[in-house]
């Protein structure tokens, strides 16, 4: 029995698929919530985005928004971006949390024995965020813009036919370097994102772990998982609307460009627009992902 393989010995190969099983699985279910987001983010002060000529934006909420876009659009629009969102996270996902373990063990070092502080832990996942979403932006520019196309009126093209065509048209019309549009806040958002992510679940499921009373379970999964996507809405709100402006509206410059001018029009909590569907869609996705990831890994 002693040359077995201990448990916790799997390979990058392996948690690459666990990883990017478990966030195509949690994109799945919770695209509806991020769809609702992305809406929200992108709508303009009320009186701007008035549908009744006196100032009262069309998308109001969670909720709300899901409602409306369902009614005009069909139940099926609420998936809008599924497939640049599912390829998004396979190379996304899987690299992100595959790559987390090994940098984690490069920066304390091969001798290290107990427990690996935390800002170790924190640089080693916004590292890590930053590789896997520059391999993986263009996937994140096509599900924002398919995301971002609401009802047109009648007579009027859609800009893209589906996932495929989007990428087609983007490198055709835009040029290839178009894939990488904005680059700069996602790398910004998804490394701090990643880091308030994969950090703040592994400290909070240790945490748990130390509560007498309390194993390595599906309740201590979902509770760390449910932290995990509290400090990452926190941390990254901004970013996060910044970078979905860019992607679904072009006439934004830059990244600073952009800040300046939703701050100057719209002030600072335009910032967190779409805060509780932020969070929402964080706090289910990362339950589920962390959820399904620690089930999946049990496999191997």
């Amino acid at each position: 029995m002693a040359d077995l393989k201990p448990v916790t010995e799997i390979s990058f190969a392996e948690i690459f698929l666990c990883s990017a099983f478990a966030a195509c699985f949690a994109e799945f279910c919770t695209l509806p919530l991020d769809t609702a987001k992305v809406r929200l983010q992108l709508q303009k002060k009320a009186a701007a985005a008035g549908v009744d000529g006196v100032g009262f934006p069309k998308y109001r909420g969670l909720l709300g928004t899901m409602a409306t876009i369902a009614k005009e659009e069909g139940l099926s629009a609420l998936w809008k971006g599924l497939i640049p969102g599912l390829q998004r996270q396979c190379l996304y996902g899987g690299l992100r949390i595959g790559l987390y373990g090994p940098v984690k063990g490069y920066l304390v070092g091969g001798e290290f024995i107990g427990e690996i502080p935390l800002y170790h832990k924190i640089l080693a996942a916004f590292l890590t965020g930053a590789i896997a979403i520059i391999v993986a932006n263009p996937t994140d520019l096509v599900k924002v813009r398919l995301q971002a196309e609401g009802k047109l009126p009648a007579g009027v093209p859609r800009r893209y036919s589906g996932a495929w065509d989007a990428y087609f048209t983007i490198v055709k019309q835009e040029g290839l370097g178009a894939l990488w549009t904005g680059l700069g806040p996602n790398v910004a958002r998804n490394a701090i994102v990643n880091a308030a992510e994969l950090a703040s679940y592994d400290q909070v499921k240790q945490m748990i772990l130390n509560i007498p009373g309390f194993m390595d379970n599906i309740l201590t999964h979902l509770l760390a998982g449910l932290g995990a996507g509290f400090f990452a809405v926190c941390i990254g709100s901004p970013v996060d609307v910044v970078k979905s402006r860019m992607m679904g509206d072009s006439t934004y410059k830059n990244t600073l460009d952009c800040f300046i001018k939703t701050l100057k029009s719209e002030g600072f909590f335009a910032f967190y627009k779409g805060f509780f569907p932020n969070f929402g869609r964080l706090g289910s996705w990362n339950a589920i992902m962390f959820l399904t990831f620690e089930q999946a890994k049990r496999i191997f």
